[in-house]
């Protein structure tokens, strides 16, 4: 994701200032317009951490992290910095979440519809279900369905990402599924997202700002 967001930054009218992994050192983060953090679920909180104690910026990509939402809105307050975070930054995502909460919406009160939800990465993907397809479940749940919800994951090849979310009854299915053909759409998502949130202050969803 990193090399992939470098090489389309100058599209959005950014240049890179640093490359930062593991064992940083901090001062290399200042007089950075915005951070971008795709690292791991154990770092990420630390460098949210980090940047907003310098009142950067940071669109956050990594997800299994979310335990610890109240700790990083503290950290953005208290640094006066803004963050946008999303568990999937493919704007073609973010349009199938509203599609399903809609679907969900309208089979709520309609018993006979059972629900699954189902997806598949790449097996290097640290974490299972993914956050993307726990925000579909979210998005379900706040829909209004209430019956139990069959979910599964897949970890296998180098597969980018594939979701779906579907209903069946005795007189038919109704199925939707967004696969991703490569990472492009993630990095294109959290670059329209940095040119967002400088001058913001606060804790934003992507979905919130497209």
């Amino acid at each position: 994701m990193g090399k992939l967001i470098e090489q389309l930054a100058p599209e959005y009218g950014f240049s890179v200032h640093e490359r930062l992994d593991v064992g940083y050192d901090p001062h290399l983060l200042k007089g950075s317009d915005v951070a971008i953090e795709f690292s791991t679920p154990n770092a990420a909180l630390g460098n949210i951490e980090l940047a907003a104690s310098l009142g950067i910026p940071i669109v956050v990509g990594t997800t299994g992290w979310l335990e610890h939402m109240d700790r990083v809105r503290t950290a953005v307050g208290k640094g006066g910095a803004g963050l946008v975070w999303a568990a999937n930054f493919s704007i073609g995502v973010n349009v199938f979440l509203r599609a399903v909460h809609e679907t969900t919406r309208m089979l709520a009160n309609e018993p006979a519809y059972g629900a699954w939800a189902w997806e598949i990465h790449h097996h290097t993907k640290k974490d299972a279900p993914s956050g993307t397809l726990l925000a579909l479940l979210n998005e379900m749940r706040d829909a209004g369905y209430e019956r139990p919800i069959d979910a599964s994951a897949n970890r296998a090849g180098a597969h980018p990402g594939t979701h779906e979310i579907g209903f069946d009854s005795a007189a038919d299915t109704i199925t939707l599924r967004h696969t991703a053909r490569s990472r492009e759409g993630f990095a294109r998502g959290a670059l329209k997202a940095a040119q967002w949130i400088p001058g913001k202050k606060g804790v934003f969803e992507f979905k919130e700002i497209l």
